[in-house]
């Protein structure tokens, strides 16, 4: 990790994320009854845990509507859902005040043209592998795993690390 990716790790106290491409691969399963499902990866859900473990706040920002994604962040505990969000930097800027942080202190991970608004906020945009070409030059940083496979995990755990972290929200497993 660069010097300038931890130091704005080191600030961070709000991780958003997007859903489709980001928490999942992206594809979309519609099953024979019609109702769309997603795929979620178990060490991004962990991951989320360790976040949360460690005091932290954690939110989903998307422009989809499904009840995949309200079952899966209430397991995850996520703190904020906003679904139906085509346009999302109301949403953020509601958030943003809520929780009374600044922009400099959310990460926002995002990987399609309707994200560009908030990566172009935050204080650490994060995307994936396979984003949208047009989204990658907004990113600080982008992952090394792709969208739905464990990208998320790998951020969560660099921002951890970089805040001295890391020990403390896994020391009840890794001694």
């Amino acid at each position: 990790m660069s010097s300038g990716i931890k130091k704005k790790a080191k600030d961070i106290k709000l991780l958003i994320m997007d859903v489709d491409g980001v928490l999942t691969t992206g594809c979309i399963v519609i099953d024979g009854l019609g109702r769309e499902t997603k795929i979620f990866d178990v060490q991004d859900g962990f991951g989320i845990m360790l976040w949360k473990r460690a005091g932290l706040k954690t939110a989903i920002i998307t422009a989809g509507l499904t009840a995949a994604v309200k079952k899966r962040a209430a397991v995850l505990k996520v703190d904020y859902l906003y679904q139906k969000a085509r346009n999302k930097l109301p949403v953020y800027e509601e958030l943003k005040n809520k929780l009374r942080v600044n922009d400099n202190q959310i990460c926002f991970i995002g990987d399609d043209i309707i994200d560009v608004p908030l990566l172009k906020r935050v204080g650490l945009a994060c995307s994936v592998p396979n984003a949208h070409d047009e989204i990658k030059p907004y990113a600080h940083y982008i992952t090394k795993r792709e969208g739905g496979k464990g990208a998320v995990r790998e951020i969560i755990d660099m921002m951890l690390r970089a805040k001295g972290l890391w020990k403390e929200v896994t020391g009840d497993y890794i001694k």
